[in-house]
C-alpha cells in the first residue's frame, strides 16, 4: 500500500471517531485541519527523499558515464602508444561502467517517475487541504444543523403520542362539556314569562306581519304614486 493511500485511511478513521465522539464541530473541523497540515508536512518530507534519492541517481549516472568516457579517452592514448593490449583493457573496463550507467539509467527513469506520481499526489492533498478550509464555515453549519435535527429526532421518539392525543382529547371533550353547562345554566337564568305574556307577544308579531296590512300599506302608497 502506497504512503498517500495510507495517509487517506488514516485520516478517515481518525476523522470517523472524532465525528463520533465530538460535541464542537468548529472545534473538531479545526483539529482536523490541523492534522491534515501535519500530515501534509510528513508528506513534503517523503516527497523530498524521493527527490533527493533521484538527484543522487542521477549524479552516479554522470559519475558512471564520465568514468567510462575517461576510459575510451585511455584505450585512445594506449593505441597511440602501439599498445594494443593495454587499449583492450581499458575499453573492457569502458563497458563496465557502461553497464552500471544502463543500470543506473533505468533506476532513475523509475524513480522520476515515482517522484512525478508523488508530486501529484501531494498536489491533489494540497487542494483537499485548501477545499476543508474553504468549505470550513459550511461544513460547520451543516454539522449543526445535523446536530440539531438529530436532537429533535431523539425528543419525538422520547414522547408518547398515543398518551398525548388522547389526553387532547379529554381535554376538548372537558371543554365541549362545560360549555353546555353554561348554556344549560343561562337557560335556566332567563326570566319565565307567563301564558298571557306569549300570547300578546304572538298577536304583536302575528299584527306587524299580516298579508292583510301589507296589502293596505301598498294600495295607499299606490295612490299617493298616481298622477292626480
Amino acid at each position: 500500500m502506497g504512503f498517500f493511500q495510507r495517509f487517506r485511511r488514516m485520516i478517515k478513521s481518525n476523522l470517523n471517531e472524532m465525528i463520533s465522539k465530538a460535541e464542537d464541530p468548529e472545534k473538531m473541523l479545526d483539529q482536523v485541519i490541523v492534522d491534515m497540515n501535519r500530515q501534509m508536512i510528513e508528506s513534503k518530507k517523503s516527497v523530498a527523499g524521493a527527490i533527493a534519492d533521484e538527484k543522487k541517481l542521477e549524479r552516479q549516472l554522470n559519475q558512471t558515464i564520465a568514468a567510462a568516457r575517461e576510459w575510451e579517452e585511455k584505450a585512445k592514448l594506449a593505441v597511440r602508444a602501439g599498445k594494443d593490449d593495454l587499449a583492450k583493457e581499458a575499453l573492457l573496463r569502458k563497458q563496465e561502467y557502461m553497464g552500471e550507467a544502463a543500470q543506473y539509467r533505468e533506476q532513475l527513469e523509475g524513480q522520476h517517475d515515482s517522484v512525478e506520481k508523488l508530486k501529484q499526489s501531494l498536489r491533489q492533498l494540497q487542494q483537499k487541504i485548501d477545499e476543508a478550509q474553504r468549505k470550513r464555515n459550511l461544513l460547520i453549519a451543516r454539522a449543526k444543523r445535523a446536530k440539531a435535527q438529530q436532537k429533535m429526532q431523539e425528543t419525538i421518539k422520547g414522547i408518547n403520542q398515543n398518551s398525548a392525543f388522547e389526553a387532547f382529547d379529554r381535554l376538548s371533550e372537558k371543554v365541549d362539556r362545560m360549555e353546555a353547562e353554561n348554556e344549560a345554566y343561562e337557560e335556566l337564568d332567563a326570566p319565565v314569562k307567563d301564558d298571557l305574556e306569549r300570547q300578546f307577544e304572538a298577536l304583536e308579531d302575528g299584527r306587524g306581519t299580516s298579508a292583510d296590512l301589507l296589502l293596505e300599506d301598498l294600495k295607499q302608497r299606490m295612490k299617493h304614486e298616481e298622477p292626480s
